[in-house]
């Protein structure tokens, strides 16, 4: 099986990229929203450690995002709790498809947490600051102060671009997404 992991900046387009390549997604972000909405382990440890900010289940994007702005080392427990999650939906992901030939990994924090493995094929999305910043507004839940502390969370772009196999530039037109995705897909079969 080959593993193909996605990187970026926040907003470059690392979803949409993932998803042309035509093969199953272990999108991240996808199953943390899921984890708030459907598992109540980890909403009573989130409202143990955070009883000011948690208020009810399933657990609002917006609750932590006030837990993060009122002090930035909430995040840390968030992530403590919340990532080993992630990683067992991950785990169960790779075992049922491991009869695929490829499969994606969509993991904003793979190079981060170390989550990737030595052998994955990594695709670095590449788009323009001005585009990304126009995109990240259209969001509903976005703030700036809480991009800025995720920003923070994340290896520099330039060395995740550097260890990187591929490098697609992102102009947010899909037929040019589509052409690089073929491309990287004749050189890794």
């Amino acid at each position: 099986m080959i593993r193909i992991a996605v990187l970026g900046d926040i907003g470059s387009g690392k979803s949409y990229v993932a998803k042309q390549f035509g093969y199953p997604v272990f999108n991240a972000d996808i199953e943390v929203a899921k984890i708030y909405r459907k598992n109540r382990n980890c909403y009573n440890k989130l409202k143990k450690i955070l009883p000011k900010y948690i208020i009810s289940f399933p657990i609002r994007k917006k609750e932590l995002s006030n837990a993060i702005m009122i002090n930035k080392n909430n995040i840390k427990k968030i992530n403590k709790i919340v990532h080993p999650e992630v990683r067992l939906s991950m785990k169960k992901f790779i075992k049922k498809n491991k009869k695929k030939k490829i499969i994606i990994l969509d993991i904003p924090l793979l190079l981060e947490n170390q989550i990737n493995n030595k052998g994955d094929v990594l695709v670095f999305v590449e788009a323009n600051k001005k585009a990304i910043n126009k995109r990240l507004k259209k969001r509903a839940n976005y703030s700036k102060k809480t991009f800025n502390k995720l920003k923070k969370l994340q290896l520099p772009l330039e060395l995740k671009k550097k260890k990187s196999n591929f490098i697609i530039k992102n102009n947010f037109k899909s037929h040019i997404i589509k052409k690089n995705v073929k491309s990287i897909l004749e050189r890794v079969l």
